[in-house]
């Protein structure tokens, strides 16, 4: 499989930054990506009252009339492109109306969506520059671990793991992913830019080789309201923990080969799975 991370600059105007969405996730598929993953926030990044009006519904199936312009755009790319999409975060619906998800979606070719990941990780720290922030103020935590089979033009099929952000400091979300069947786990974030350069690629790394598994991480870059400053380079990391690709500066999209016969054989000559012990 071709998987490709794309990379935003994204602000509060949901319009504009689907928009954006659009012209790059058409620039990967047309390099022949057959998977996109989107990075958090890709819909929406700014003030929480104007996040829970931007919240819509995510119903797994066929599309229904419930969907919101989020989930319409993201399910139009997919069919247009022929390709999956894995749409970061955005804001879900939930019982408390002042608390939607931080939810990651998966969408199939066919513009139904796959799979719905709530993240469990809330981001709640007070950074040593001061920067303090308390997601689960305005978010409502998942419980839920989820794979997803994705399709190749093949026929044979990948299992995605889903994750979100903060859930790549818990080692064992990821353990739960690899035992339940993930190849490929995807990281869409929007990782601040203190905590990046120093954590970012170590974290990555050390969870594809953990797991032998590829790492697909979309990240968000720059200035955002709120003040808020995001790492960026987005990138892929195989079962050894070498970047396959990374995003440079600004926005843009990077692409790589998932290649499943080459993960049989990291797997096979360290067989750190099988010795496990606990």
């Amino acid at each position: 499989m071709i998987a490709a991370v794309v990379q935003l600059n994204s602000q509060d105007d949901v319009a504009e930054n689907l928009r954006r969405v659009a012209v790059l996730v058409g620039e990967a598929a047309k390099a022949g990506a057959e998977l996109v993953v989107l990075p958090e926030n890709f819909a929406f990044m700014g003030e929480e009252a104007q996040k829970f009006e931007v919240a819509e519904s995510v119903d797994v199936g066929v599309a229904t009339e419930r969907r919101g312009p989020i989930v319409t755009a993201l399910a139009g790319l997919a069919v247009f492109h022929g390709i999956h999409i894995v749409g970061g975060g955005m804001p879900e619906r939930s019982d408390d109306p002042k608390r939607p998800f931080n939810t990651s979606v998966c969408i199939a070719p066919d513009g139904g969506v796959a799979a719905r990941y709530r993240k469990i990780h809330l981001f709640d720290v007070s950074l040593a520059d001061g920067s303090e922030y308390k997601e689960s103020g305005g978010t409502s935590a998942g419980s839920e671990v989820v794979t997803v089979d994705v399709a190749r033009v093949d026929t044979s099929t990948v299992k995605l793991g889903l994750t979100v952000c903060y859930d790549l400091r818990f080692p064992e979300l990821f353990r739960r992913l690899t035992d339940d069947g993930a190849t490929v786990i995807t990281v869409p974030a929007a990782f601040t830019l203190l905590t990046g350069k120093d954590h970012w690629h170590v974290l990555l790394r050390a969870r594809a080789i953990e797991n032998g598994v590829f790492i697909v991480a979309a990240a968000q870059h720059g200035k955002h309201p709120r003040g808020r400053q995001t790492y960026g380079k987005s990138l892929i990391v195989d079962p050894w923990g070498d970047v396959l690709a990374q995003c440079g500066e600004g926005e843009g999209f990077a692409i790589a080969r998932i290649d499943g016969a080459y993960q049989a054989r990291v797997r096979a000559s360290l067989p750190s799975l099988q010795h496990r012990r606990l």
